[in-house]
């Protein structure tokens, strides 16, 4: 079982709502949990959680990885996010029992390898989640977006306009790609910033999080 750093709801009463922070390839639960602490005064009565990917990474002598790195090769993300995804989904739903919520409760943030996470699992829970947040990410296999198990979640996706690892092409590929799945998906895109979180980017992501999970 996966586990990470939590921090309980702000307003200091049983959490109404739950966000998931999903690390990139070689950080940790610990490189997102803070922002937590940023979006709490939008969401007061939210908890949030970060777990550390599975795997140890494996080109680099700390960190932790969801899987393998890939380098653009779209084969290897599809099988990536699919290995992945059973150990996720069994930490959602023990996250959710535990503090006696639901998938409707549930928000999923991911940065780089997380975003191609959050995604996958987010579309494929038992039930619809409130929202997915993707920073600098990308969708692996958009060609299963027709599948049957797939909810048409609310998703926003930010890119860094000058990424050199996940080129911000990524972005408008997967804005084509889930438009054309009927998602309703909000985008933007940060001048100037390469593979990172911005402080637009926070601000739409914690704007966003608290319309969804609002309902």
């Amino acid at each position: 079982m996966i586990d990470g750093p939590r921090l309980p709801p702000a307003n200091g009463g049983p959490a109404k709502k739950l966000v998931v922070f999903l690390h990139g390839y070689g950080a940790d639960g610990n490189d997102l949990i803070d922002l937590g602490r940023m979006f709490a005064p939008l969401l007061p009565d939210a908890a949030f959680v970060s777990p550390h990917a599975p795997d140890p990474c494996d080109q680099a002598p700390m960190g932790r990885q969801w899987f393998p790195l890939a380098l653009g090769d779209m084969h290897a993300y599809w099988r990536g996010v699919e290995h992945a995804a059973p150990k996720l989904q069994a930490f959602l739903d023990a996250e959710l029992a535990r503090l006696r919520l639901a998938d409707r409760d549930l928000a999923l943030v991911g940065f780089s390898q997380g975003t191609m996470m959050a995604l996958h699992v987010g579309l494929r829970r038992p039930a619809p989640v409130a929202g997915i947040v993707g920073y600098s990410g990308l969708l692996a296999g958009p060609e299963h977006l027709a599948d049957a198990n797939i909810h048409k979640t609310p998703i926003l996706l930010v890119h860094g306009e000058a990424d050199p690892l996940i080129p911000v092409v990524a972005l408008h590929a997967a804005v084509q790609s889930l438009g054309a799945a009927g998602f309703l998906t909000e985008w933007h895109v940060s001048p100037g910033l390469a593979h990172g979180i911005d402080e637009d980017g926070l601000r739409l992501g914690a704007d966003f999080l608290r319309r969804v999970l609002a309902g």
